[in-house]
């Protein structure tokens, strides 16, 4: 990892208890995305992909076209990352550019999303302890727990020591997958040969056509949307980037077009391991793929590249969590404690209670579904309103510095905003019921926001 002087470090806890210390590089940025982008996602997904999409082209295409939508995100993304270079993500960017309140409810939604993704992965996380340590089976919530507090406790220690545990992690996750293909490819025909019969006996499938082809295009896009889910993490550290300017972007647009190859090839490799017509409905695709290579082993080897994925995954979404509910109590819209950070830059409280309400959300898992399945919808209107944003500054601020001003612009823009705006409408069509109580926890957002900006006025 990129270390800073000692001067500028010096200089920084010398300017008082808010402010986070600048000494991660683009070798973290790029470690943070990989490892919460690539996770159970792209494990489980593609068999969903195969059964709407059953032709080679169009699977590996609808993979491509999710690929286009977040590097079009990226490098628009980056243009207000390093305009505005402050943790915190899209709470800092969408309360500069449409307000006090819009931006106070991305930065709710964003932050309990965050950690409701923190539990979401830690539980999944157990339950494949469980199967590869029987000694652990049926103790998901207590694995899940402990490796929550475990890394929280190590990011205490301070932001280097939670920049390379998250490198280490996304390196091995890195790893681990470029095995798994290197696997697949190796001894693939071979596999495939293998599950002929079973490919025999399976329902041929049928390509649909007109419009049922492009309503096959669009659920399958949501799900590799959700895949590609993380390409935008670095900008949460943007004041703790060693030159902002330039690592930002680098770090953006490199681990993006990263998980771009890493996805084509993992796909292609399914591929040349199972036929599409056995690929097809396959809820664990991976796991299917690597029985047919490994046989019975198949299931070790996976549950062991999805522990090291998901452990890359918890530490990144620890490590991302704290940064909106810091923010947000510097600019007084939370408990103005939170934002204090300890000489080795963690804002201590604000990881205390992101931890602690991520371990909550496990230990009440089906209490909090309902809430959790609610934020997904948040998930998709941040993204929205972040990408409205760059056109609002734009216009609103044409004279401002910007480092980076984002490729392509406004067509990348414009395209990852209409996908956007498009997967949202999707979401609520699709989910109506959680639509409706996402906007009633909106509409609840409302009065609290009013509460704080009372006491705000009142010098609490």
């Amino acid at each position: 990892m990129a270390t800073v002087e000692k001067p500028a470090v010096e200089a920084a806890l010398t300017e008082g208890r808010g402010h986070l210390l600048r000494v991660l590089g683009v070798v973290f940025g790029l470690a943070v995305t990989v490892g919460i982008t690539i996770g159970m996602g792209i494990l489980r997904t593609p068999g969903e992909v195969a059964a709407e999409l059953p032709n080679p082209w169009l699977f590996m295409g609808a993979w491509l076209l999710g690929g286009v939508y977040a590097l079009c995100g990226a490098v628009s993304v980056a243009e207000l990352g390093t305009m505005i270079p402050r943790s915190g993500g899209f709470y800092v960017f969408t309360r500069r550019a449409l307000g006090e309140y819009p931006g106070f409810v991305v930065g709710w939604s964003d932050w309990l999303s965050t950690c409701g993704t923190v539990a979401a992965v830690a539980l999944v996380l157990g339950e494949y302890a469980g199967m590869l340590a029987p000694a652990l089976a049926g103790h998901e919530l207590a694995v899940a727990s402990g490796v929550t507090v475990a890394f929280a406790l190590l990011q205490w220690r301070g932001v280097r020591w939670g920049g390379r545990s998250q490198e280490l992690t996304s390196l091995l996750k890195t790893l681990a997958f470029v095995a798994l293909i290197a696997a697949c490819f190796a001894y693939g025909k071979g596999g495939a040969a293998a599950t002929q019969a079973a490919t025999q006996a399976a329902r041929p499938l049928s390509v649909p056509s007109g419009f049922g082809l492009l309503t096959a295009v669009v659920l399958a896009l949501q799900g590799i949307i959700y895949t590609y889910d993380g390409w935008y993490s670095t900008v949460y550290f943007g004041e703790e980037v060693l030159d902002a300017a330039r690592s930002v972007p680098r770090a953006m647009v490199g681990s993006v077009l990263l998980v771009i190859v890493v996805y084509m090839l993992f796909n292609a490799a399914l591929l040349r391991v199972l036929p599409l017509e056995q690929l097809a409905g396959q809820k664990l695709a991976a796991g299917a793929a690597a029985e047919a290579v490994f046989g019975p082993r198949g299931a070790t080897v996976i549950g062991v590249v999805a522990i090291v994925s998901l452990l890359a995954a918890v530490n990144g979404n620890t490590l991302t969590a704290p940064r909106v509910l810091y923010a947000m109590s510097r600019d007084r819209l939370f408990w103005r404690a939170a934002a204090r950070v300890n000489r080795g830059g963690t804002p201590t409280a604000a990881l205390a209670l992101s931890a602690g309400t991520a371990v909550l959300l496990i230990l009440f898992s089906g209490t909090f579904a309902k809430l959790l399945a609610a934020l997904a919808f948040f998930f998709v209107t941040d993204l929205a309103l972040v990408f409205l944003s760059i056109f609002v500054l734009r216009r609103r601020e044409p004279d401002t510095a910007r480092p980076y001003r984002a490729r392509g612009y406004p067509v990348t823009t414009a395209f990852a905003l209409a996908v956007s705006v498009a997967f949202l409408a999707g979401a609520v069509w699709g989910d109506t019921e959680n639509s409706l109580y996402a906007l009633g926890l909106l509409a609840l957002s409302l009065p609290v926001y009013l509460a704080l900006r009372l006491a705000r006025g009142r010098g609490d």
